[in-house]
């Protein structure tokens, strides 16, 4: 479903600033994989993400979805393969508009615009079921501004229309660090329940090496640009957080140094 090989990015070379951020990263993911990426501050993990959604150019290496190469690919027209929900509840969502023009926008990702572009009945029972499944009471809301939602409400409407078109690969970037735990403890279990449901491809980054654990069926650690630590489903359900550290440290060759992702 996803390669990644040799996968390079260093940002303002050959200047004093000159950071490298990914170094030869290479991933392979098999459909229906659910993947969590832990690591400190400046592992690369946001920067793989990314990288994958054509946020910025590559150095070197290739992306491929579903036998597709997207590595020269623009972020726009990433968007039909890739659904993506980000850190902050404010990105994802047009505050200004209705939560049906929102599912709409959705709704046609990766289409060509159109004459017929009017919202239709049929597809508005579509977002009321989508909406109650969330269980927020939104589907009684379809014509509110998304703006006076909560921050909660927001991230589970963008995790909905990121998904809405199962997309081939869906990008969680520590989705629920703005939120509050237990609102964060409810997106996280609608987050479960959507990628289970529709079998979805998925790569979240989180901090909370509890949640690392708790979640998907394999997990990988980065740090200074590498994976250094990469377990399956049958190696992860015997790991501890102690037993997560030993393992980088041994990786890495030096202890992990991020009080965000200890305290968490």
């Amino acid at each position: 479903m996803l390669n990644i090989e040799h996968l390079s990015k260093t940002f303002n070379p050959n200047t004093v600033n000159e950071k490298q951020a990914l170094l030869d990263v290479n991933l392979h993911m098999d459909p229906g994989d659910f993947i969590t990426v832990i690591g400190g501050n400046g592992a690369g993990k946001s920067t793989l993400l990314n990288s994958v959604a054509g946020v910025f150019p590559i150095d070197k290496g290739s992306i491929v979805i579903d036998g597709k190469d997207i590595s020269k690919m623009p972020e726009h027209k990433r968007a039909k393969y890739i659904g993506r929900v980000f850190q902050d509840p404010m990105l994802g969502t047009a505050a200004g508009m209705m939560i049906e023009e929102n599912l709409a926008i959705a709704s046609r990702r990766g289409k060509t615009p159109g004459l017929a572009w009017a919202l239709k009945d049929e597809e508005r029972a579509v977002f009321k079921e989508k909406l109650q499944e969330l269980d927020l009471g939104l589907e009684n809301r379809l014509t509110a501004r998304v703006g006076l939602l909560s921050g909660g409400q927001r991230q589970a409407l963008t995790l909905l229309m990121a998904t809405l078109k199962r997309p081939k690969l869906l990008l969680l970037d520590e989705h629920t660090a703005a939120l509050d735990p237990k609102t964060a403890e409810k997106v996280l279990g609608l987050t479960k329940t959507v990628i289970e449901k529709n079998n979805l491809t998925t790569l979240m980054i989180t901090h909370n090496m509890r949640d690392a654990l708790r979640f998907g069926n394999r997990l990988i650690m980065m740090d200074a640009g590498r994976i250094v630590v990469d377990v399956n489903a049958d190696e992860k359900a015997k790991l501890t957080i102690k037993d997560l550290l030993d393992l980088f440290e041994k990786a890495a060759g030096n202890a992990l140094d991020n009080d965000r992702m200890l305290l968490g």
